[in-house]
């Protein structure tokens, strides 16, 4: 087993807190992470040497300009977000409805891209969002396709736990969801995340046929009827397979 830096984990820890908080400072810091205050400051004064973090005269430190590089960095070189956002912007033209760009990050799945809609009311979405890969369509679509042993893997040791009043907490129904999701090429969730809302996900290729995305569209659940399931679940696995295409997809 890998051994990991004591020291580096806790910093992470730290600048975690940064992803639910836009401030804080020395004594918040203690107070949600439980580190010791000596080592927080200690921590926090290489963070901010390193330009991780920035101090204001208040004695608050926010996130420093080096994320904003990195970040840009990082959303420059993720070419399917490019590759996708035209599509995407279609899809979300086409049928008013939030769409997602999500893929696999360890055992979660997270936002890398977002299209919002005009409707006064929302989702609370936002890229860099993670939702454990048995919890939401978007994650049960990377679940679904991840490569056999992996998927075994995971379901073996994770614990399902509710998260909306619609969350999978069995491991039968998982399974069965699953297979679902593998023979109709998609996956649709009602309240799993966030209660009163759906999400309706489909599944995209690379030049390989391995999955490395997922594309959803998500809203309020009054709008997800049965009597347009079937439109929208045609339009979703149309426009990922678009993408899949350029790509470099081939089903044959």
């Amino acid at each position: 087993m890998q051994i990991k830096n004591k020291t580096v984990v806790r910093s992470m820890d730290l600048l975690n807190l940064f992803l639910t908080h836009s401030k804080l400072n020395i004594n918040d810091m203690v107070r949600l992470s439980g580190i010791p205050k000596t080592s927080v400051n200690r921590m926090i004064g290489s963070l901010e040497e390193m330009g991780f973090l920035n101090k204001d005269q208040d004695g608050y430190y926010s996130l420093g300009l080096l994320f904003l590089q990195f970040g840009h960095l990082v959303a420059e070189r993720l070419d399917i977000r490019q590759i996708s956002l035209n599509v995407m912007q279609r899809l979300r033209d086409d049928l008013e409805e939030a769409v997602h760009l999500a893929v696999r990050d360890g055992y979660s799945s997270m936002y890398i891209e977002k299209l919002d809609t005009d409707h006064p009311v929302r989702l609370f979405t936002q890229i860099g969002r993670k939702a454990p890969l048995y919890a939401g369509a978007s994650s049960r679509i990377i679940l679904a396709f991840m490569p056999e042993e992996e998927r075994e893997a995971y379901l073996n040791q994770v614990e399902l736990v509710p998260i909306g009043v619609g969350t999978i907490t069995n491991k039968q129904e998982l399974l069965e969801a699953l297979e679902t999701t593998r023979r109709t090429g998609y996956s649709f969730s009602r309240s799993e995340l966030e209660n009163y809302t759906a999400e309706l996900s489909a599944p995209i290729f690379d030049h390989s046929g391995k999955m490395v995305a997922g594309l959803s569209i998500a809203g309020l659940e009054v709008r997800f009827g049965e009597e347009q399931l079937p439109e929208l679940i045609r339009k979703v696995k149309q426009a990922a397979h678009e993408i899949s295409l350029k790509l470099g997809y081939s089903a044959s």
